[in-house]
């Protein structure tokens, strides 16, 4: 039998959509792609893979503010 990983298939999907040239999509195509990244999210985020991206994004927003700050 097999297994196929639904994170894994929504990321070559994703590759997949956002290959295509930007003028050659439209606004409910643009607003689907939005969707499928926002339930990729949602699937990584409480593996440790999307733990460790979370807090690489922490740090990074972090060391910006710090940066930033007068």
């Amino acid at each position: 039998m097999l297994s196929i990983n639904v994170a894994v298939l929504l990321a070559v999907v994703i590759v997949v959509r956002l290959r295509r040239r930007t003028e050659a999509r439209s606004q409910p195509d643009e607003k689907l792609t939005v969707v499928i990244v926002l339930v990729f999210g949602v699937l990584i985020a409480p593996t440790s893979f999307g733990q460790s991206v979370f807090n690489a994004v922490g740090q990074l927003a972090h060391s910006l503010s710090q940066t930033n700050s007068p």
